[in-house]
């Protein structure tokens, strides 16, 4: 019996390498532990304004969304973005 043909990994997992974030410190797209308010809402804006025109931002939000991510943002998307979409 053959074995069923998979999806090398490269393809499911290479769309990160041409992500504009690539590279760029994580603290912009994660929130540090109690951070609310107003440096939340900028960090956001500062994230989202990186993925806005990412040539890999549709396939970042779906992967989010797909995988449970709980944290940060991912494809333009925040934390209850995905939980709407998640629920929708």
């Amino acid at each position: 019996m053959k074995p069923p043909i998979t999806e090398p990994l490269l393809n499911q997992w290479g769309w990160q390498a041409r992500a504009a974030c690539r590279g760029m410190d994580s603290a912009v797209f994660f929130s540090p532990c109690g951070e609310q308010g107003e440096a939340r809402r900028m960090r956001e804006r500062r994230a989202r304004a990186v993925c806005r025109d990412c040539p890999v931002r549709p396939a970042c939000a779906s992967f989010a969304v797909r995988t449970g991510q709980d944290f940060g943002i991912w494809g333009g998307l925040t934390e209850a973005d995905r939980l709407a979409a998640r629920k929708g």
